[in-house]
């Protein structure tokens, strides 16, 4: 599914459980519960490209209660060397471990629990990696004159003629179009790189506005950030698919090196699903060799 047009999705998911015992488990918010549960939360990178997406990294998060009780620790299986990392910082040394491998992509992008941390968009520019990342409404930002404003300030003075209606996609109900509107932000050091703020405004009601902060090449028109904007829904089918048909959430085991044990397989199993998937389309199966 390799291209060089791909893109890297960062994002977590819950798997809730009973007991106290588990690797990571604590009550958390839970995305895939939609409230705060007993749950592990896995740090995941996917992949997309148009031959189809899967899952290619993972870490579990371990809450600093975990790390600070090291006899609980150990008797589930986790080193004594491993230390506290936040998610985002999961997202970085998974994100790095892409690099060193050589995958091929265009674009990194993830939802604003990730992309207003802005030690991780830092750490993106200074490895050249463009991306579009969302970010709260009230994130505060420097522009190119030097001053800092919120996005939603930058936004609302935008005149009329700025936003354009784009598909970014089918959807279940059809395209999904939305109104699109970038402005510039600070200066990029990079040669022919350039920064700005991205707005998605929603057609059925204006007042509903994501904002995403990218960094990319200078002559990128204002579709591709867009597009990217409209790629993170891959990694959430990544993650119905891997629970659905490669049992991702489907395990008993507890400590620390059994759930990478699981989460591995899972996802190669998944990963086979999704290349023989996306080989059925283009009517074409997979030989002894690619295996």
């Amino acid at each position: 599914m390799g291209v060089p047009g791909g893109v890297l999705i960062v994002d977590d998911t819950g798997f809730l459980k009973k007991g106290t015992k588990s690797a990571g488990v604590q009550r958390q918010h839970s995305g895939t519960a939609g409230r705060i549960e007993n749950c592990q939360i896995g740090t995941f990178l996917a992949y997309a490209s148009d031959r189809g997406h899967a899952l290619i990294d993972r870490e579990l998060y371990l809450p600093e209660p975990w790390i600070a009780d090291r006899d609980r620790a150990r008797a589930a299986g986790i080193p004594d060397e491993i230390e506290f990392e936040t998610k985002p910082r999961h997202a970085m040394a998974m994100l790095a471990r892409a690099f060193e491998a050589g995958v091929p992509f265009a674009w990194i992008t993830a939802d604003e629990a990730y992309g207003q941390v802005k030690y991780l968009r830092a750490w993106l520019e200074e490895c050249g990696a463009a991306h579009v990342l969302a970010t709260k409404v009230n994130d505060t930002l420097i522009t190119i004159d030097g001053g800092e404003h919120r996005a939603d300030e930058l936004i609302t003075a935008l005149p009329q003629r700025s936003w354009r209606r784009l598909s970014v996609g089918a959807g279940a109900h059809g395209p999904r179009e939305y109104d699109w509107a970038r402005t510039p932000i600070r200066i990029a050091w990079q040669p022919g790189h350039g920064h700005w703020l991205l707005a998605r405004r929603s057609i059925s009601d204006p007042t509903e506005i994501a904002y995403y902060v990218c960094y990319g090449p200078r002559r990128s028109t204002l579709l591709d950030p867009a597009w990217i904007a409209g790629s993170r829904w891959r990694i959430e089918e990544c993650f119905q698919q891997a629970k659905n048909e490669a049992g991702l959430d489907h395990y008993q085991v507890r400590s620390w090196r059994a759930w990478y044990a699981h989460m591995t397989l899972s996802m190669l199993a998944h990963a086979w699903l999704a290349v023989t998937r996306s080989l059925a389309i283009k009517g074409e199966s997979v030989s002894r060799n690619q295996t």
